[in-house]
């Protein structure tokens, strides 16, 4: 059966991972028919918009995306095209798994935890007053009238939206993720002490969501205390559920004990839609230069695979994308214990040696 994937290279770095990660998911067997897109910053500058309407419908049709990174301007120029690209195909849970390698320098070798991240609310909606705008002194006096609170004449404002009905979804998602994959725990992460009524919804969504799973076992930890506890013994965390910006957080954090975000895949997935990238940026200084690791795209390649039956194949995929990591010598720069070793190779001749491995 051929799978219909609509396929997004990126910017930056996206190109050149993109590709490795297409040929080694070919490579696997597997028969696709790829629908190529633009967004990003190629889209805004050809097409006068990152987000095309051509794109989200050709991810609408086939259900099925993989994509490289895309830019997203830093405090200036258009939003985020991934925040856009999720809550305008309703994609609210983000799937991150970060999972040790045999031959891969990382503070642990023995972590395997998931980060389910809702997508779709909290600060990540979008929703902000600048500086000096009419709206911030308006929402100011609102403020000041309802809550005797004051707001500073020089702050700009960003709203964190969290719903009884966005939480609860996430949390049954990520239930329903650990049900399914032989998981045994689902830890809530909040900070509901401070942000009581926010966090407050979200942890009490949580506890509701869990009492429909007593075959899984439940429990809830602070953000901050969550760090420490993920720096000092993270083998005690399963699944890790958490509203939007958290889960951007420690998903990075959990990369971290694993060796680097060059391992990170992701997954972005709504009730029947699908979009699966890496968790890394797009690094627009390497851009075109073939020296990037493709693993995490290509691991997001596996989720894919998973995602559309094709379970042999990604158990295939990810047990040649295991063997040269546990080999290390045809790895990018970035997986050397020294970065400088001139043994590192090209973002392509890891592409290389993972199709080896599968022939």
């Amino acid at each position: 059966m051929k799978h219909r994937v609509t396929f997004i290279p990126g910017d930056g770095v996206g190109p050149e991972v993109a590709e490795a990660t297409r040929r080694v998911l070919e490579g696997t067997g597997v028969e696709f028919e790829w629908t190529c897109q633009i967004i990003g910053a190629e889209a805004q500058e050809r097409l006068g918009t990152p987000l095309p309407p051509a794109a989200l419908e050709s991810i609408r049709q086939n259900g099925v995306a993989i994509k490289g990174p895309v830019t997203t301007p830093i405090a200036s120029g258009f939003r985020s095209v991934n925040v856009a690209l999720r809550q305008e195909l309703d994609l609210y849970a983000c799937l991150r798994p970060c999972k040790s390698y045999p031959g891969v320098y990382a503070p642990y070798d023995d972590i395997d935890i998931v980060v389910v991240r809702e997508n779709t609310e909290g600060l990540y909606i979008g929703i902000e007053y600048d500086l000096n705008e009419p709206e911030t002194q308006r929402l100011a006096e609102l403020v000041r009238e309802t809550r005797g609170q004051s707001i500073a004449p020089d702050a700009a404002v960003s709203l964190r939206v969290i719903s009884d009905a966005g939480s609860r979804r996430i949390v049954r998602f990520a239930f329903e993720y650990a049900r399914a994959n032989g998981r045994k725990k689902v830890t809530a992460v909040h900070k509901s002490n401070i942000l009581k009524y926010s966090d407050g919804v979200f942890l009490k969504a949580a506890q509701a969501v869990a009492n429909e799973y007593p075959d899984i076992e439940f429990s809830d930890v602070l953000l901050d205390a969550c760090c420490m506890q993920l720096a000092k013994r993270p083998q005690q965390f399963d699944v890790l559920v958490t509203p939007n910006f958290y889960g951007d957080l420690l998903s990075d954090l959990c990369a971290g004990l694993v060796g680097g975000l060059g391992l990170a895949p992701g997954a972005n997935i709504g009730d029947t839609i699908a979009v699966f990238e890496p968790t890394h940026g797009s690094a627009p200084k390497y851009a075109g230069l073939n020296k990037v690791n493709p693993i995490a795209t290509m691991l997001s390649g596996v989720l894919m695979l998973r995602h559309l039956g094709e379970a042999a194949a990604a158990e295939r995929l990810e047990g040649a994308i295991a063997a040269v990591l546990a080999e290390g010598k045809s790895v990018t720069y970035d997986m050397k214990v020294d970065r400088d070793d001139m043994t590192a190779v090209t973002t392509s001749e890891v592409a290389d040696a993972i199709i080896a491995k599968l022939s």
